[in-house]
């Protein structure tokens, strides 16, 4: 007699129609439900996250802050002389810019390794698969929140007029963190899989980094008709747009639709792939790890 193997899991209502294709959406949708309802053990576990790197240090997670602070200071003093910007335009942009891509990157690095660092409790513990996604963006969202302590002191150093346009960082930010989820598991699957992938990662995240305006300014390319035509190769980094709805905002700078548009279509389309490889190959991992 025939053995059917699926990937069900304790709770699953399985339609008897898809005993015989364990691949299906509807089991890629329903990790994502239940690794949602059980946020409470993931918000857990992303607190003692923290809490255990900066155990038994005296200021604790405020380090984050501080070492933020102090790479901002120093990259805005530098670049400002340099490029000749007002460094109370330029630290700013600087900060806040660091303060985006820290959350970025480490969606992006972590992400690559969410599963292989997590290959115990993959194997022995009955839990979502996306469980450690949630887990990882939470961290990423405490370590955030943390570092606006510095955009908080910036604003009070060197006033910017804010307006209501505001409280567009908090969809933007919601959006980021959309996208670092299915980043994590479309990265996190392949790296399970393909071992070479988290270096490769690596090294492309340290490239984007310099390809992103972060410690430049995009202005500095429209001085001449050459600068120009490389701005307009500057938006093919999907980084920029990201960073952009949510710098600008906390800037109290002018807003742009383009921008938007952009991170939507990426996040349709990223979530799109994401959704195809968690309902592929969500059963293998187990045995990838």
């Amino acid at each position: 007699m025939a053995v059917t193997v699926t990937d069900n899991e304790p709770g699953d209502l399985v339609d008897p129609s898809e005993v015989s294709s364990p691949r299906t959406f509807r089991r890629a949708f329903a990790d994502l439900k239940r690794g949602w309802q059980q946020r409470a053990l993931w918000g857990h576990l992303g607190w003692q996250d923290i809490k255990q790197r900066y155990r038994r240090s005296l200021l604790g997670p405020l380090w984050i802050s501080i070492s933020m602070g102090v790479i901002a200071l120093g990259l805005g003093i530098l670049y400002s002389a340099l490029f000749g910007i007002p460094i109370e335009t330029f630290l700013p942009h600087v900060a806040v810019g660091l303060l985006i891509w820290n959350f970025v990157s480490g969606c992006i690095l972590e992400g690559s390794e969410v599963f292989i660092a997590n290959e115990g409790l993959i194997k022995f513990l009955p839990a979502p698969l996306t469980l450690h996604v949630y887990r990882l963006v939470w961290r990423q969202t405490l370590f955030f929140l943390h570092n606006m302590v510095v955009w908080v002191v910036l604003m009070f150093i060197f006033p910017h007029p804010l307006d209501f346009t505001l409280l567009l960082a908090i969809p933007a930010f919601g959006l980021l963190a959309i996208n670092g989820m299915w980043i994590a598991i479309l990265s996190g699957i392949l790296a399970t899989r393909f071992r070479d992938i988290p270096p490769i990662i690596a090294s492309m995240t340290q490239l984007l980094f310099y390809l992103t305006p972060i410690v430049w300014t995009i202005d500095i390319l429209h001085q001449n008709e050459a600068g120009r035509s490389r701005a307009r190769l500057v938006e093919l980094n999907p980084i920029f747009h990201f960073l952009e709805i949510l710098r600008r905002p906390l800037l109290g700078e002018t807003v742009v639709g383009r921008y938007w548009l952009v991170a939507i279509v990426i996040t349709i389309v990223g979530w799109s792939a994401a959704l195809v490889a968690l309902r592929n190959y969500r059963a293998r991992v187990a045995y990838w790890v």
